[in-house]
């Protein structure tokens, strides 16, 4: 029975997550450790280009694992032949873009798990194993959603985000700077950590955002970028935008660019920097990891936001 009086808790919303049927977990690396552990996977096929959190579970369980290389369309380069029985494939649908290249993979590769990450709008594949990192979307401490018809027959307790919740709350009091070192230190307590279910906290929060407008003005942001630096812009973009971005992905070799917005408060994510030890310079993985900028265009930001992008680009 919930208590009756006593202090106010935070006021939020009772809405509805976006992920309703999803298995609600952790983390995004421990929904992908649920998927190994309940398929009973003994090897992996990695992208070179990827974060390398994913070796977390792969390391823990063991696993032998390879990687692969991708073309500058961001799929994969591979022989889907190669796979084995109780061996697997990951794809990562990058910036959120790449959805279609999941969905062909879909129907040419066995035992494959879709890692939506960056991806948190695009629905499941019937059948594929797909996961999702809601806080690369949106402010909350952590958690995950699973997409899986092979379940894990153990019994999982709720995570607890009390302790994570700090960085999300110096940003507003005290300012996105402030608050880095706070997030930084969040991001690293997240390592480690055992498979549970997502806490109330995060479940809570999650059922607080307004996702209908968190859709619109990422798509409408995404345009606006897109209709002014397409022409400059060395990335080979999808030419159909149904798709619900993270970021938008700007590739140039001018070296001076992401220092110009930074000189401008213009904050922006570094995916991944693994990738720079795992590759050799003449690798295209390397050189995008070093080119990409991923322009920030969510729910938080307007078409006025994203022309000051532009304009402090100079181009």
């Amino acid at each position: 029975m919930n208590p009756i009086g006593g202090y106010f808790e935070l006021e939020l919303s009772k809405g509805e997550e976006y992920h309703k049927k999803a298995i609600k977990l952790n983390s995004g690396r421990n929904a992908f450790e649920y998927i190994l552990r309940a398929r009973g996977y003994r090897k992996v096929y990695l992208p070179y280009y990827t974060c390398d959190v994913i070796l977390e579970p792969i390391n823990k369980l063991e696993l032998e694992f390879e990687f692969y290389h991708i073309n500058e369309q961001l799929e994969p380069i591979f022989d889907f032949n190669e796979i084995g029985k109780d061996e697997t494939f990951v794809y990562t649908n990058y910036f959120g873009i790449k959805g279609q290249a999941a969905k062909r993979l879909s129907n040419i590769c066995p035992n494959l798990i879709i890692d939506n990450s960056q991806a948190f709008f695009e629905d499941p594949i019937q059948g594929i194993d797909t996961f999702y990192s809601p806080r690369k979307f949106f402010g909350v401490p952590d958690g995950a959603y699973l997409y899986t018809d092979k379940l894990l027959q153990i019994e999982l307790e709720h995570d607890n985000s009390t302790t994570r919740f700090l960085h999300l709350i110096k940003r507003i009091d005290e300012g996105a700077e402030i608050g880095y070192a706070t997030f930084k230190e969040n991001e690293d307590s997240i390592k480690g950590q055992k498979i549970k279910l997502m806490s109330t906290l995060t479940k809570a929060l999650l059922c607080n955002i307004d996702y209908d407008k968190a859709i619109k003005a990422r798509k409408q942001n995404f345009i606006f970028l897109n209709k002014n630096l397409e022409s400059v812009n060395k990335l080979k973009l999808p030419e159909i935008f149904d798709f619900v971005p993270m970021v938008y992905p700007f590739l140039s070799y001018q070296t001076n660019l992401k220092q110009q917005l930074i000189d401008n408060k213009i904050y922006l994510a570094t995916y991944w920097p693994n990738v720079l030890e795992w590759c050799t310079e003449n690798q295209l993985e390397y050189n995008i990891t070093k080119g990409i900028l991923n322009l920030p265009l969510d729910q938080r930001y307007n078409e006025s936001d994203m022309m000051k992008i532009v304009s402090y680009m100079k181009l």
